[in-house]
């Protein structure tokens, strides 16, 4: 009898330690309520309009949509926006953005159109504070060099704007920098993503690595709506929720009902 109650207070432990402890966000008390508000997934894109250009962030403006965005780092140390590693999808170069400059990978065209990649100093010029920013730290390794140099450009700059990352090194980073920004944590399943039970997958599925990212809002893939994690983090913590990637009436109508913040593409919100 004593190994068994032993073995059932390990186990509440456990459940008390990973429920308070490792996947609990943190309240964010000052933030602004505007960004609270539906974005357009890599700007308003369409057949003609790449995403993540410059036209697409002008066409989300015009009809005064947020604005989601991905942000990597150029071979030089530019802040890219681009959300593939590789470029390959987006420009037909079978190289990775890092592996060229920021001047060489604005040479190149998205989608064989005229619009090149941006830089995000030019997306923050364009945008102005007109509309507010859902801004993506893409990362999957310990290098955090991204954060500053996006805080360089983030100090002096006048609009709305939030951050969110799958990577939770990155959320904790960027706060060394930024301390009061509102910073998200992205969610999917991993394993079923990746098809790779690995302890970092299985560990990030569980979003029990939220004790170092302190967020203070989750962003989740539509179909992960019901994951325990998420649950647990948006219903008994109360922490904002976004959703994505909602291409279709329906599925906005539902993120509508749940109160949640659709990040969306290819419908009017």
């Amino acid at each position: 009898m004593i190994y068994f109650l032993i073995i059932l207070a390990f186990i509440l432990f456990c459940i008390l330690l990973y429920t308070f402890v490792l996947v609990k966000p943190k309240k964010h008390n000052s933030y602004n309520k505007n960004l609270l508000c539906n974005y357009a997934h890599r700007g308003l894109h369409s057949d003609n309009i790449p995403e993540n250009s410059l036209a697409a962030f002008g066409a989300a403006i015009q009809n005064g949509y947020g604005i989601e965005l991905d942000v990597q780092l150029s071979k030089d140390g530019v802040v890219m926006v681009f959300h593939d590693y590789t470029l390959n999808r987006m420009t037909g170069v079978e190289k990775k953005l890092s592996d060229l400059s920021a001047d060489e990978l604005q040479k190149l065209h998205l989608n064989d159109t005229n619009q090149p990649i941006p830089a995000f100093r030019q997306v923050l010029e364009l945008v102005d504070g007109k509309v507010p920013l859902l801004v993506e730290l893409k990362g999957e390794n310990l290098d955090t060099a991204l954060c500053e140099k996006v805080a360089e450009l983030l100090y002096d700059y006048k609009g709305d704007y939030c951050i969110e990352s799958f990577n939770p090194l990155l959320i904790k980073a960027i706060k060394k920098y930024l301390p009061n920004v509102f910073c998200g944590q992205l969610f999917t399943n991993v394993c079923r993503d990746k098809k790779k039970h690995s302890v970092l997958n299985i560990v990030l599925t569980f979003m029990a690595l939220n004790f170092i990212a302190k967020p203070n809002f989750i962003a989740f893939n539509q179909t992960d709506r019901n994951a325990l994690p998420v649950i647990l983090t948006t219903k008994l913590f109360k922490a904002p929720k976004f959703v994505w990637t909602i291409n279709n009436k329906d599925d906005f109508d539902t993120a509508l009902k749940n109160n949640e913040y659709a990040i969306f593409e290819k419908i009017a919100a």
